[in-house]
């Protein structure tokens, strides 16, 4: 492994509350680090990497507890503003399953196992990152999402998982819309936040 440094916010070991993966035990790498700028986004604190110590992937690998998970998680922040290379490979050599946490702003750089895709209206996705994607995670925050999610399924693959899930603040006012939506279109699942629910990180 090389001496590259990634901005760490934090390193835990938790439950994976969203998406395909909900409900398996994950190791989590959150990178400092964004420009996407979401206004509803629950770790702004990410944001600026600056205010963070910068790790090898030696280094991050040591902070990992004793367990015999070999799944983690890359997120932000927006890990795809750095070259990734270096960390996924370190992390593979260990034996892990390497998932990311992206909203597809940046060109991906590394190997990775799987690929959450969460386009966001803050920052434009480039051109056919879906294509690559895993999981097609929509946050939805009003009505207008799911014309918008719409035009990102049409880039991921046929084997795409497709989710819709609430913005936390605005649950209890999109969760009804969300449960109808998939119902008539039922090529799309609900995601839940529910390391939330549990009150896990």
């Amino acid at each position: 492994m090389s001496e590259q440094k990634y901005p760490i916010m934090e390193i835990f070991y938790t439950i994976q509350g969203e998406g395909a993966w909900s409900g398996h035990a994950s190791y989590f790498i959150r990178l400092a680090g964004c420009d996407v700028g979401c206004v509803w986004c629950d770790v702004k604190e990410s944001w600026d990497a600056g205010q963070f110590p910068s790790l090898t992937t030696a280094e991050i690998i040591e902070k990992f507890v004793p367990t015999t998970c070999k799944r983690v998680v890359i997120t932000g922040g927006e890990p795809a503003m750095y070259d990734l290379s270096d960390l996924s490979t370190g992390l593979k050599n260990k034996g892990f399953n390497v998932h990311i946490e992206t909203s597809g702003a940046y060109p991906l750089i590394g190997s990775f196992d799987w690929v959450c895709f969460s386009p966001k209206k803050f920052k434009k996705p480039i051109v056919n990152f879906g294509s690559q994607a895993h999981e097609l995670k929509i946050i939805v925050f009003n009505k207008s999402d799911f014309e918008w999610a719409e035009t990102y399924k049409k880039e991921v693959g046929p084997n795409c998982n497709l989710y819709l899930q609430p913005e936390w603040d605005q649950k209890d006012k999109v969760k009804t819309l969300i449960v109808d939506y998939v119902k008539n279109n039922p090529h799309w699942k609900v995601s839940l936040q529910t390391h939330k629910y549990l009150e896990i990180p």
